[in-house]
């Protein structure tokens, strides 16, 4: 018999065998979980960092602050950058309240008034607000704006201020209180060059005149008399180190809840 006719006689046996099962297909890994992996190394990696910074600022805490100077009381404000003090001041024409405004440290100045660099920690600058207003005229309030250095308080306008009503866009403020002079030139922030410093100082010089002193003393003796003076400064920088320690882990502990989440 010939192969042809074999074939022939065996094809339709040859329909009915079962055909092989075909090998499951190689898995491997997809494009998603390899990114999800990668993210959550990042993650692990980033909350470690995130943690050891909290562990190394809460070893690392400043002293507490002294109470504040009698009878101010503090209003912390937790989350933000400045903090509040009042108190009540019994004057001749009727009882007072003294609010006090500082920020957080926002600048430094040469440890020297001279400018010269020393090598030593420049003078830490926090800016204060001060509001003195009477009960007997809620609607008026005296303002002062202060720059607070580690041993002194010193005062750089003084205007008043009306409540309640609508504020001017371009209220007049009165003449500087103070010129500050370093040797040969007025106190300017860092960071600026040589000739940066000259230039403000000479756009300070035609922008700026000062009150006569005897105004000048008149106006220290009124704030003195209200507790604001060197020793409230030397307070609030005090409490502004432990305020910002205490700001900085606040803030980290809030970055790690939401990388965790």
């Amino acid at each position: 018999m010939s192969l042809a006719r074999r074939v022939l006689c065996l094809r339709p046996h040859l329909c009915t065998l079962p055909l092989p099962s075909p090998s499951p297909p190689r898995l491997l890994p997809s494009r998603t979980y390899i990114s999800d992996m990668r993210r959550s190394a990042f993650i692990d990696r980033l909350l470690r960092s995130v943690r050891s910074e909290i562990s190394f600022l809460d070893n690392s805490a400043p002293p507490p602050p002294p109470p504040p100077p009698a009878p101010f009381a503090v209003e912390d404000r937790p989350g933000e950058q400045w903090a509040r003090l009042r108190r009540a001041f019994p004057a001749p024409e009727g009882e007072e309240e003294v609010r006090v405004d500082a920020t957080l440290v926002d600048g430094a100045l040469p440890p020297t008034r001279s400018g010269a660099d020393t090598g030593g920690p420049p003078r830490l600058h926090i800016s204060v607000k001060v509001e003195v207003s009477k009960a007997a005229r809620p609607g008026v309030a005296l303002n002062f704006e202060c720059s607070a250095w580690p041993d002194e308080m010193e005062l750089q306008r003084v205007f008043s201020v009306r409540r309640g009503g609508p504020v001017p866009a371009r209220q007049y403020v009165g003449r500087q209180f103070r010129c500050f002079i370093i040797g040969n030139m007025k106190q300017t922030f860092y960071p600026l060059s040589y000739v940066e410093r000259i230039l403000m100082i000479n756009l300070l010089i035609l922008m700026s005149s000062e009150l006569d002193e005897e105004m000048q003393s008149a106006v220290r003796d009124y704030l003195e008399q209200r507790g604001v003076n060197d020793d409230l400064a030397a307070f609030l920088h005090a409490y502004m180190e432990n305020k910002e320690h205490t700001e900085l882990i606040r803030w980290l502990k809030n970055v790690e809840y939401h990388i965790k989440k």
